[in-house]
């Protein structure tokens, strides 16, 4: 029986991604990632495509939009409304915290 290694590498805060070690980790292409920029999921942080780079809170976010996107089978333009929504829905949850009130997740 053969022994599997699994490698990783854990991002932090100050970690940064490529935009190709972005899409791998999203199981995607480059391309895909581009297309979150476009729809306004993701901010660009570099001047060109080979210089963007990405933190920890991108990944999630991007992971986040895979999921939704291949789970519902939902453009693009459909997984940025939903992602928004779902951040209003945290939002509005965490003022409800702060104020004190009974919060059913």
């Amino acid at each position: 029986m053969e022994d599997d290694v699994l490698t990783g590498n854990i991002v932090g805060r100050e970690d940064v991604l490529t935009v190709e070690e972005l899409a791998s980790a999203c199981h995607a292409e480059v391309t895909w990632v581009a297309e979150l920029i476009e729809v306004g999921i993701l901010a660009e942080r570099g001047h060109d495509r080979a210089a963007w780079r990405f933190c920890a809170t991108d990944l999630v976010c991007a992971r986040r939009a895979a999921r939704l996107q291949r789970d519902f089978e939902a453009s693009i333009e459909t997984v940025a409304v939903m992602l928004d929504l779902l951040n209003e829905i945290d939002r509005l949850r965490e003022r409800l915290r702060r104020a004190g009130l009974d919060v059913d997740d």
